[in-house]
């Protein structure tokens, strides 16, 4: 029982907090007015997907490019609305083939979002996003909540 005798503390501490993020493996940090003007032009071609009817179309284009980092809070904010928009449109009859028709990549930036509408039920409708998390994890698998879970890159 050798491996018992290991201490991991100390090879390696605890680092969490988006603070911590080492940005050069998210990409360069960009300017944080070249970020919100990208969320609101997404915003609005989401916005006139779902007049248009194009609910599966409107989520997908919301889920493009999330920001992510510290300095993007009123960005991520927005983005968050507009993935909230689009996802409550989906009807719960077609939520599973909407998730179907996602990349994984794409699952897991909707599961992100779904946790994240989830930590503010006075914003959102938890039962909307419940449904939502079922469909998805239906179709994408109990993988999407880990990959989720355990990314520090937070929307």
């Amino acid at each position: 029982m050798a491996f018992r005798k290991i201490d991991i503390d100390a090879l390696e501490e605890d680092a969490f907090g988006e603070e911590e993020i080492d940005f050069q493996e998210i990409g360069e940090l960009r300017p944080v007015s070249d970020v919100e003007s990208e969320v609101n032009t997404r915003a609005q071609e989401v916005r006139s997907l779902l007049q248009r009817g194009n609910f599966s179309e409107a989520l997908t284009a919301a889920l493009q490019n999330p920001p992510y980092g510290a300095p993007y809070h009123a960005a991520k904010a927005r983005n968050t609305q507009t993935v909230m928009d689009a996802a409550y449109q989906v009807k719960v009859t077609d939520m599973t083939q909407v998730a179907k028709s996602l990349s994984p990549e794409e699952q897991d930036v909707l599961m992100k979002y779904l946790y994240a509408g989830m930590a503010a039920p006075e914003h959102y409708s938890s039962g909307h996003l419940l449904y939502w998390h079922e469909k998805l994890t239906e179709v994408a698998g109990q993988g999407c909540i880990v990959r989720v879970i355990t990314d520090r890159r937070t929307v």
